[in-house]
């Protein structure tokens, strides 16, 4: 019985590993970082290879199934962890004023990052739209910045692939 558990075990553990690799490698695609991807892929390759070996050489244990499939699920929570708080890349905010534009443009450049302003209108009338493109790991701190400065704004974020020229606050 120890080791049907211990097989089980091992067997989470690598696609647990396995899915982290696989959920960074394909955020690494998507943002252009190819060694990373090339190294993510490899690991997830030589983990996957190894557990599905495990769970190959006794098909009527179940457990081998059941940890095959817990680690699954908990390497994907895990790779968005470590890929939230890696934060590389950049994002663009966009931020929808219906009385505190400027104000908050102002308030902004005040702590150091660079906004862009269009005039617009929307349903009710005349609006600001404010553009700030960021570091990802200043995405919550911008986004508390503007809700102290406009707690009416409306504010969407977005990942950003390409970035050339601008001002940044590094």
């Amino acid at each position: 019985m120890t080791e049907i558990l211990i097989s089980a075990l091992v067997i989470f553990t690598l696609r647990m590993v396995g899915i982290t690799f696989s959920t960074l490698r394909i955020l690494m695609v998507v943002r252009g970082r190819k060694t990373l991807a090339w190294l993510f892929g490899l690991s997830q390759a030589l983990t996957y290879i190894t557990a599905l070996g495990w769970v190959l050489s006794d098909l009527g244990n179940w457990t081998k199934f059941l940890g095959y499939a817990m680690g699954f699920a908990t390497g994907l929570v895990i790779g968005m962890i470590i890929e939230n708080r890696l934060a590389i890349g950049y994002t663009n905010i966009s931020i929808i004023s219906p009385h505190r534009g400027i104000e908050t443009a102002e308030g902004l450049r005040d702590e150091g990052y660079a906004v862009t302003e269009v005039s617009a209108h929307g349903r009710d009338g005349a609006v600001a739209i404010l553009h700030c493109s960021v570091l990802r790991k200043y995405e919550s701190q911008i986004i508390n910045t503007i809700t102290r400065l406009d707690p009416d704004a409306f504010i969407t974020a977005k990942n950003v692939y390409l970035v050339q020229h601008g001002f940044w606050n590094s």
